[in-house]
């Protein structure tokens, strides 16, 4: 069993890693750019969408301000990308917005980021490959009525793709990633062309549909405030961009400098897709109902809504179908791969909070190759338990989104407001302060818009979903507070007892027999090597005929050591020994007193059920016993001996003696 659970972890993980060889799986910003910008860019294929379909409840005419909500959002993400380079230069340890809002702002503040990130890394891969189903279902139709089972199977195959390395997920993403750059950009360009250089005229398949508007008395605060939530929701465009102040531990040196150029590089593509499907869709006249059931008015009979981008690809590609097939195949991909960068930003957010004891341990360390593998694994976890509740739909999901981001957002750019007015207290250098000055201003507007965007989520989205997500902030900000708090109770409990340096007045020490066999044999034999003060075999009367064939061949045997029966007239096991233990422990108290346990060690899994089961129901309740200790004698069986020598562990020195016989 041991042998095929290791060959199946190879087969999905690949061979281990030696540690000296993390430099070697760190990414140039060719690989970086696919790895760690694939969620902003992918955003493209449902934020424009997400903007047409809030608008859609004002009727048609409210697509006309669908290129100004757009215009807004690409403001705002200017704003963010810019703030954001200033953070990967001044904090490029891997902290990103939890390190800056700690620094400057406070642990709580910190955890309050903590709490958000996680939160939008989970929703990310919840949101992207529900997306990706949506995307893939227009054109496979079994997909769409599938989509909770193959959001499932997508999340799985990315994990096991994950957790083979970030530098082999990186490699392997790259292509796609690549591949939906050139075709959105291929469609962009050719799209436009036809409308303003040819004159042709493009038409969507929804292009004739007529949409009632949900209120057609919708103006004033209402009108305003829908426009508000239009622009929310296209503002999930920006998710992503915090990944790279993430990251930057995994980028190839100059690390910083890295960084900031791929998070221009993934500013600049993602807002030229944005804006450009925006035009697109408003020339191709596409059509797009948040309810399509109530609001579509004469759809042909079995009509079904599909997304954005695959109208406007149909449309932009109505004479050259492989353009279209291969525009739907890329969105599909990079959908699916958009979720790769919370996969590599929230293990090493897990790593960090793990290292200052706000998760558990386990989080910190590297597994096989050199990835944060049990991060990589809970955020798998936590994504298919949100697909599952919320039927891999985008519309449901999309409303819990952005919110936890745009904290993050918020608190890191106050932040680094304070970072620079620290540094300013104490430069003299007048061209080192102007840059420093130009950097804080850079801050202060990117706090002003993204508070801004912040408020009009929370207004806009808290009864859609978004109170949700606060909520789970709110409880993992909870969690991360009691985790460490037992961290630091453990601690101090350590060392207080660090102090207490008074040595044992005895060693008790007591074998537990059952039968006089060469397990006990063993046991017996160490208890005594190890030279304590009173030493003494234990067995407990459960049966009297056994019993008085133990005591027998005891006496027979001529030991030394004393026998001690306990009597048991409910024929339990545990109980007895651990009062006889109490009572040992009672009378003197400064003595310390170690229990030696005899056990099989066994080479099947299913022989574990057939043995031990006493020794382990023991020692478990023996562990919770104050000064006592706890010892395994181990007893290999034939079938341990049989899986060992399957295994043929080669020990040190075995080789150069010659003793190794492959």
């Amino acid at each position: 069993m041991s042998k095929l659970a290791t060959a199946a972890k190879r087969l999905l993980v690949g061979r281990p890693f030696r540690s000296d060889r993390l430099a070697h799986t760190l990414l140039p910003k060719r690989i970086a750019l696919p790895v760690f910008a694939s969620d902003a860019m992918s955003s493209v294929a449902y934020a424009p969408e997400e903007i047409f379909l809030v608008l859609s409840v004002a009727g048609l005419s409210a697509y006309a301000l669908a290129p100004w909500v757009g215009v807004a959002v690409v403001v705002v993400m200017l704003t963010v990308v810019a703030s954001y380079r200033q953070n990967v230069h001044a904090y490029p340890s891997g902290g990103g917005d939890y390190e800056v809002a700690t620094v400057n702002l406070g642990r709580r503040a910190g955890l309050t980021v903590a709490s958000a990130l996680l939160v939008d890394y989970i929703l990310t891969v919840a949101v992207s490959i529900a997306s990706a189903a949506a995307n893939i279902g227009s054109a496979v139709p079994f997909v769409a009525t599938h989509k909770v089972e193959f959001a499932v199977a997508a999340i799985i195959v990315l994990t096991a793709i994950n957790l083979r390395g970030i530098r082999e997920s990186g490699s392997a993403f790259a292509v796609p990633t690549y591949a939906f750059m050139i075709g959105i950009f291929a469609m962009i360009a050719w799209g436009l062309m036809r409308a303003f250089v040819f004159g042709d005229e493009m038409r969507a398949e929804s292009a004739n549909i007529e949409i009632r508007a949900e209120n057609d008395h919708l103006m004033g605060l209402a009108f305003v405030f829908l426009v508000m939530r239009a622009f929310s929701s296209g503002c999930a465009a920006l998710t992503g961009v915090e990944a790279i102040s993430n990251g930057v531990p995994a980028f190839r040196k100059p690390k910083s400098r890295n960084a900031a150029m791929t998070l221009l590089m993934m500013g600049v593509i993602a807002i030229v897709m944005l804006m450009g499907l925006i035009v697109l869709a408003q020339l191709t006249g596409v059509r797009m109902a948040e309810k399509p059931l109530e609001q579509i008015v004469n759809a042909p009979l079995g009509y079904e809504q599909k997304t954005m981008v695959a109208q406007v690809a149909h449309a932009v590609f109505d004479t050259f179908p492989p353009g279209f097939f291969f525009v739907a195949t890329v969105t599909a991909l990079i959908l699916v791969l958009a979720a790769n960068t919370a996969f590599n930003g929230f293990p090493v957010l897990g790593s960090i909070l793990a290292q200052d004891r706000y998760l558990p341990r386990q989080l910190h360390t590297r597994g096989d190759r050199l990835a944060f593998s049990n991060g990589i694994v809970f955020l798998a976890a936590f994504a298919i338990v949100l697909v599952i509740a919320f039927d891999a739909e985008v519309t449901r999901l999309i409303q819990l989104y952005i919110v936890g981001v745009f904290v993050s957002f918020t608190l890191s750019q106050l932040g680094m407001i304070r970072h620079w007015n620290r540094l300013l207290a104490t430069e003299t250098d007048p061209a080192v302060r102007r840059r420093m000055r130009r950097s804080q201003g850079i801050n202060t507007f990117g706090l002003v818009m993204t508070a801004t965007v912040l408020i009009i989520v929370l207004i806009t989205k808290f009864t859609h979903g978004a109170w949700i997500a606060i909520a789970a902030m709110a409880a993992i900000y909870a969690l991360m507070t009691a985790i460490r708090k037992h961290y630091d109770r453990v601690a101090e409990e350590l060392r207080q007892q660090e102090r207490n340096r008074t040595m044992p007045a005895r060693n008790h020490a007591m074998v537990l027999v059952s039968k006089l066999h060469m397990p006990t044999l063993r046991a017996l034999s160490y208890a005594k090597a190890t030279r304590p003060d009173v030493l003494e075999a234990v067995t407990v009367n459960v049966d009297d005929q056994d019993t008085r064939k133990l005591v027998s061949d005891w006496e027979k045997e001529n030991f030394k050591i004393p026998l001690k029966v306990i009597e048991s007239p409910y024929r339990e096991i545990t109980k007895p020994v651990l009062d006889y233990v109490k009572r040992v422990r009672t009378d003197n108290p400064r003595d310390v007193v170690t229990v030696f346990i005899p056990e099989y060690v066994v080479g099947h899994w299913w022989e574990q059920f057939l043995h031990n089961q006493s020794a382990l129901r023991l020692k478990g309740r023996l562990l919770f016993q104050p000064g006592v200790m706890v010892t395994s004698v181990p007893w290999q069986l034939a079938s341990s001996v049989k899986a060992q020598d399957d295994k043929h562990v080669v020990v040190p020195g075995a080789v150069r003696r010659g003793l190794d016989d492959r």
